[in-house]
């Protein structure tokens, strides 16, 4: 095979593979699984210390938590996620609010910005799913401006979710593409985010997941509405989804906190904060 074939091959794989995300992330309703994450996305931006004006960009939006969360303090927002339908809603929920939001799609590994065009460019638990890790890092570190925030908070390997995805990796085919929860890793981090960056900063949070129903119904409320649970179901036959069922349902059980028929579970994540390299023209 020629390299020309080759590369028009990957090209089509690449296609391919992309297009079973997008479906995977239309897929339930993930503005209704989102809500619930609403607390430790306000955590997460606290942290940040973004001040009001500031251009921010959020890089795989979802339906829009964390950008509106960044509105109502004052942020100027772009949001972007490959997923139109929860784009469309997280602009329905801005326009509900009054609140002045730009929402679009957009792919992480070719963001439809100009260089240097944010103050900020913040990515929670959605940017980690897009299959080429050193495109991802390369877009975020070009969007952002000389001197500004690059901020990440992706799933660890060894947390809750890391082991929910492992449950979950053993029923099902390889996805062809890297482990999403290496972002995760810091050193993985370090060296996905070598160029261009003159700080980087790595800390272990917790998402506190808090459902007002047991474990089993919390596996359903996945299964219903989180994308990749749903496709992960949908692949197997019966009794394979069983297993799945039954696995998780004792995952999430090992791990409940709660004493009552509510679910409480610590979830890690890496908490990732860079400085983009460079000064700003006119500054010192």
């Amino acid at each position: 095979m020629s390299a020309t074939a080759k590369v028009t091959e990957t090209n089509k794989e690449i296609d391919e593979l992309k297009t079973r995300l997008k479906t995977t992330w239309m897929t339930g309703d993930y503005d209704r699984f989102s809500r619930f994450m609403e607390q430790g996305a306000e955590q997460f931006f606290r942290r940040l210390g973004i001040t009001p004006g500031t251009r921010l960009l959020d890089v795989g939006c979802g339906a829009g938590q964390l950008a509106l969360i960044a509105a109502r303090a004052g942020a100027q927002v772009t949001g972007c996620d490959i997923a139109t339908n929860w784009v469309e809603k997280a602009q329905a929920r801005a326009i509900a609010e009054g609140l002045e939001i730009t929402f679009e799609e957009g792919d992480a590994e070719s963001l439809p910005y100009q260089d240097a065009q944010f103050d900020a460019v913040i990515s929670l638990i959605g940017a980690m799913f897009a299959p080429r890790p050193d495109l991802v890092a390369a877009e975020l570190t070009r969007v952002c401006r000389p001197g500004g925030m690059i901020a990440m908070a992706n799933w660890t390997p060894g947390g809750f979710i890391g082991q929910m995805f492992k449950v979950i990796s053993n029923h099902i085919a390889p996805s062809g593409m890297p482990s999403p929860v290496l972002w995760g890793d810091a050193d993985v981090v370090r060296d996905r985010l070598r160029v261009g960056i003159s700080r980087l900063e790595c800390a272990r949070n917790f998402y506190h997941f808090d459902y007002p129903f047991p474990p089993d119904a919390v596996v359903e409320f996945f299964r219903t509405n989180y994308g990749p649970m749903s496709r992960a179901f949908a692949s197997l036959d019966v009794n394979g989804q069983e297993k799945l069922r039954s696995e998780l349902v004792s995952l999430w059980s090992a791990h409940n906190k709660a004493v009552d028929d509510s679910t409480k579970v610590d979830a890690e994540y890496l908490e990732v904060i860079a400085t983009r390299a460079g000064v700003i023209a006119g500054r010192n």
